[in-house]
């Protein structure tokens, strides 16, 4: 895989409230040779958000405590972390999904199941370093 070289070093956080997902996105980010940062929920990401300034973000939508919207305009709202890519994962694919997302300041929406393909295709679209 070509761009899989691209993505070495490359910091990625996965927010899941879901271990599989979780565990499917690191394994196949660390194949790839991506440094992998996860987070059980919005509270425990934005505290490492803070800590480990991660480059391209994945959010789940449906989460407790804090769901996936709250926790992006959190993120778009602060002005570190403004230009950090933040990817929307859910397993709902309507229109108005993906406008919502739109509009709290995601840059894109990822479909769950993803492949590892359409994973480390959507890190390589939007990490700084693999542009």
């Amino acid at each position: 895989m070509a761009e899989a070289a691209n993505l070495r070093g490359v910091k990625v956080m996965v927010i899941d409230d879901s271990n599989t997902i979780r565990r499917s996105a690191e394994i196949f980010l660390v194949q790839a040779g991506c440094q992998v940062l996860l987070a059980e929920d919005g509270f425990d990401a934005l505290a490492k958000v803070a800590d480990h300034q991660p480059e391209v973000i994945f959010c789940d939508i449906v989460m407790p405590r804090l769901d996936g919207y709250q926790t992006c305009a959190l993120i778009k709202k602060n002005q570190r972390f403004r230009s950090t890519p933040v990817i929307m994962l859910s397993s709902k694919d309507g229109l108005f999904d993906r406008a919502r997302g739109r509009m709290v300041g995601s840059d894109h929406y990822l479909t769950k199941p993803f492949t590892k393909d359409s994973l480390l295709q959507t890190v390589a679209t939007f990490a700084p370093a693999a542009a």
